[in-house]
């Protein structure tokens, strides 16, 4: 195809981009108007079963399905990946009869079709997505999800495009209305995507602050001597001691910098009171609070070393900049 001149080859591009968003966009909401009672099915039977959920699907759905799947298990429910091929080559084994399959097939006619029924033959329930509710798989399945018959977004009307994107949004409301209806919490959420971002965003100031040993506590009556070696005894290097009265309330802090600033004086420094020298009502987070709290404090105030308390103001803790900085929260 040839263009006039680059201003003519740049609205083809945006129209095409256009037309392909608004295309796929069709799809979704005509799997959205064929929504029903068989989508209730569809989610009782996940929230029924004793086993997992596993997923199959051949070519892009089967890659779709890679993606509800890895949704599925993100948002608690326990699932796998299933190759319509290499299953009925020995991977049968990993499929159990209390297990739901997830099967992804637009025409419904795929390889899925030789599959389905050795699965229903081990005792699984079946929930298919397809375009085709009189196929041959829809005849091995419990419940039919209808993705709907959008024409595909592709130019050539064949590649795999407003389909996919029926079937991922099908997947995706059918794995969080799951999610939802379990009532899976932020906290659980965060334990599945303990090295990413999002699960930064949740993590607790308790799981990662320093306790034990590696957290110096003194008493008020404490001299510097004893919190110097308090910090010295600490097994990873401590930037700072907590002070606590007799209740074990945090009322003050003493840093690596109160002893560099003490330096300049002239009495001895050793038999010093902590409680003459402390930073009196700290900086502080609750251990309940999120981690992102703990790091906007101590970004604000320029500070390295945080304390963390419990509900009663009890010391349980102490944040260190480079813990956070090694978890990521800090680039």
């Amino acid at each position: 195809m040839g263009y006039e001149g680059d201003t003519d080859r740049t609205e083809h591009i945006l129209r095409r981009g256009h037309a392909v968003l608004r295309r796929e966009a069709e799809a979704i909401l005509d799997a959205d108007a064929r929504l029903g009672g068989t989508f209730v099915e569809a989610v009782e039977m996940i929230l029924d079963s004793t086993g997992r959920v596993g997923v199959t699907g051949m070519g892009k759905a089967g890659l779709i399905g890679n993606k509800i799947q890895a949704t599925l298990a993100s948002t608690g429910t326990l699932s796998y990946r299933i190759h319509p091929v290499e299953a009925l080559h020995g991977d049968l084994g990993m499929i159990h009869g209390d297990d739901v399959i997830l099967a992804l097939s637009k025409s419904g006619g795929s390889e899925l079709s030789g599959l389905l029924p050795v699965l229903r033959g081990q005792g699984c329930r079946i929930i298919l997505l397809t375009a085709r509710l009189d196929s041959m798989c829809a005849r091995h399945a419990d419940v039919v999800l209808d993705i709907g018959q959008t024409p595909e977004a592709c130019p050539l009307g064949l590649a795999p495009s407003s389909s996919g994107a029926a079937m991922l949004a099908l997947g995706d409301a059918l794995a969080l209305t799951v999610m939802e209806v379990r009532r899976f919490t932020p906290e659980q959420y965060a334990r599945n995507h303990p090295g990413g971002a999002l699960g930064r965003l949740l993590m607790r100031a308790r799981e990662v602050m320093r306790t034990g040993s590696n957290c110096p506590i003194v008493p008020e009556a404490a001299t510097l001597e004893d919190c110097y070696r308090a910090i010295l005894a600490a097994p990873k290097r401590a930037g700072a001691a907590c002070v606590v009265d007799p209740a074990g309330r945090l009322v003050g802090i003493v840093t690596h910098g109160d002893f560099f600033r003490l330096f300049c004086r002239v009495e001895p420094l050793s038999a010093l009171k902590v409680s003459d020298v402390m930073t009196r009502n700290p900086k502080r987070v609750s251990e309940d609070e999120p981690a992102v709290e703990a790091l906007r404090i101590m970004q604000q105030y320029a500070i390295d070393d945080l304390p963390v308390v419990d509900a009663a103001d009890g010391a349980t803790g102490l944040i260190d900049i480079q813990d956070l900085i090694a978890r990521g929260f800090v680039t």
